[in-house]
């Protein structure tokens, strides 16, 4: 069983604060044979709307060449990024990731609400029922529908993050049932543009999405797909990645990815 983290955070990331050596041990401890670091890029400033100046990617690749010497010679590391609410600022996105080192992987994602819900952050989101919880919900979705469409990354991520804090930190119950249709055609789309999904692991929590999605993305053709944990610190580095490989292959997969040069590489479940 090959083992890989492909979602991972370090200090370069504004929600973090471990040193990518740190996070390469956690994952040499944790038996993987693969780590890809996969810190925070957005067009738009952390915590709020107004476009951001260039990147510090010397920084970035600073602190990867740090890991790289520490532990290179004993797990594969690989250099990405999560790319964040590019729909927020599509062209600016774009003129950020020009400067960009040579990067082996690209997150897509959505983390942010429309001007409808005051461009609020999941995290932050806090509905008064299930009803606006839902609205919220299909609001994320229009979002994720316009990421997929641009399709300048390799991977989307979390597809069903709402969830996260929605059940996990507002205590509701909710699932994605009732978006079948909008969520089939952020797949499709995914597909059409040769990018694949996430298998986030959710650090052990409910996986992000969850079988019923995974299933129907297999169902449309979908192949491209990684395993990562979303680890913010080193006690989450490598975790469930296990036993999502078997969930996997309880929806149909025979095989996952990991990257190199932007390219998938493929290993068998």
């Amino acid at each position: 069983m090959y083992l890989a983290d492909y979602h991972t955070h370090s200090r370069i990331s504004p929600d973090a604060g471990t040193s990518m050596t740190d996070m390469a041990q956690a994952a040499v401890s944790a038996g993987l044979d693969e780590i890809c670091f996969t810190d925070h890029v957005e067009p738009v400033v952390w915590g709020g709307t107004e476009l951001r100046d260039a990147f510090d990617w010397k920084a970035l690749t600073a602190e990867f060449e740090e890991a790289e010497h520490a532990v290179g010679e004993k797990i594969r590391l690989r250099l990405g990024i999560e790319l964040g609410d590019a729909p927020r600022a599509f062209s600016h996105a774009e003129r950020l990731m020009a400067d960009a080192p040579a990067l082996d992987f690209v997150i897509g994602s959505v983390h942010m609400l429309s001007k409808r819900f005051g461009d609020t952050d999941l995290y932050y989101f806090a509905p008064r029922n299930e009803d606006e919880a839902r609205e919220g919900i299909a609001d994320y979705l229009e979002n994720v529908q316009r990421l997929a469409a641009w399709g300048r990354f390799s991977v989307l991520g979390h597809l069903t993050l709402p969830l996260r804090y929605l059940n996990e930190n507002r205590g509701l119950q909710l699932t994605f049932d009732g978006f079948e249709r909008q969520v089939e055609n952020i797949l499709q789309t995914l597909i059409q543009n040769g990018c694949g999904i996430e298998l986030n692991t959710n650090r052990g929590n409910t996986p992000l999405p969850d079988g019923k999605w995974l299933r129907m993305y297999r169902d449309l053709g979908g192949e491209i797909i990684t395993l990562g944990t979303d680890a913010h610190s080193p006690e989450y580095v490598g975790c469930a990645v296990r036993e999502r490989q078997q969930l996997l292959k309880d929806c149909g997969f025979t095989k996952f990815c990991t990257f190199a040069h932007l390219e998938p590489i493929w290993h068998e479940l």
